[in-house]
């Protein structure tokens, strides 16, 4: 079973900057691709970044590249989420995700990914 634990949301301005954690319990971690996803109030939730096991591949929904970074420490099984240049449509919980290693079509679904931590909130204000 894997657990993974966000940490480091919290409210900010408009224009600043959040850096989000994600601690997975398991060693096996570095064999993990992660992503990043959120949900705002009332809304599905969306894929904002991806990165694969070794670090060496990183994808970004449109909505956020340029602005967030997606990174990982695979010695302190922790993923990152860096967010700078925020704005209030950022406003959502965010979540990270262990993608499945099999029947995989797109890193940007849902449903491929099978453990999710249970999210931290991010609000930025105008």
């Amino acid at each position: 079973q894997v657990q993974l634990v966000e940490s480091g949301g919290g409210l900010v301005q408009a224009g600043g900057s959040l850096r989000l954690s994600c601690a997975a319990s398991e060693r096996t971690f570095s064999s993990y691709n992660m992503g990043w996803f959120r949900q705002a109030p009332g809304k599905e939730r969306d894929f904002v970044a991806y990165i694969t096991y070794s670090g060496t591949s990183t994808y970004y929904a449109d909505s956020v590249k340029g602005r967030f970074t997606i990174s990982r420490d695979n010695a302190k099984n922790t993923v990152y989420l860096q967010m700078n240049s925020l704005k209030p449509d950022d406003t959502a919980v965010y979540y990270c995700a262990k993608r499945r290693s099999y029947r995989l079509v797109s890193y940007q679904r849902r449903d491929e990914y099978d453990y999710w931590g249970q999210g931290t909130q991010v609000t930025v204000s105008s």
